[in-house]
């Protein structure tokens, strides 16, 4: 039993690898996306919102299946790694779901206040970070913890493309007649997500000094 629960832990340190890569890759490009969907310029604001639209709107079991065959079958050049796969699909999936909550979250702010902003001779930039950074923040923060779960969840899905994580490695003992390995993974997810529901909360605490 030892030695099946550290194979599973393992296993569960490739669902945190994951975890942990696309929210510090996803987390900006989001936010580069959001301007893109924001710009002045429609070819560009177009073009950025029909990518997010083809994102939120295609499964993400499908979208690994695309970044692991399309190079090699449209290019000639395969994806040889599985997890740089994995880890490519998820950052494009979690980036445009990121980018609409960013852009709810600013175009929530009202019109007067970057006015008053403008007013008081602030630039754009001075107004965003002084101003309305603030009040985005803690307006987006229980969507984006949603989302933050969600991403655990998901990371699962890598399996599907043939990365080892938890439940993959599960499923190999219940192939051999033991079904407690793959109850246990269910153990692993609670027990992280139960950490992300207390630190998130916490955060959320912290900001209610800012009440917009």
């Amino acid at each position: 039993m030892p030695e099946i629960l550290q194979v599973l832990l393992g296993g569960f340190w490739e669902n945190l690898y994951i975890f942990c890569l696309t929210l510090l890759l996803a987390l900006p490009c989001g936010l580069i996306i959001t301007l893109g969907s924001m710009c002045k310029f429609k070819p560009v604001k177009w073009l950025t919102r029909t990518f997010v639209w083809i994102i939120r709107g295609s499964p993400l079991m499908l979208q690994l299946f695309v970044v692991l065959y399309a190079p090699g079958l449209l290019l000639g050049i395969p994806m040889r790694n599985r997890m740089l796969a994995a880890l490519i699909a998820f950052v494009i999936n979690y980036a445009a779901y990121f980018s609409e909550i960013y852009r709810g979250g600013i175009e929530s702010i009202p019109v007067g206040q970057h006015e008053a902003c403008a007013v008081l001779g602030m630039t754009r930039s001075q107004a965003f970070f002084k101003v309305v950074l603030l009040q985005v923040v803690k307006r987006i923060t229980p969507s984006m913890g949603n989302e933050v779960i969600t991403l655990v969840k998901d990371t699962a899905l890598a399996r599907v493309i043939g990365v080892a994580e938890i439940i993959m490695v599960a499923e190999r003992y219940t192939k051999q007649g033991l079904i407690w390995p793959l109850f246990s993974t269910g153990l692993f997810f609670l027990l992280f997500n139960g950490l992300l529901t207390i630190l998130l909360a916490r955060i959320e605490g912290k900001m209610d000094y800012f009440r917009c």
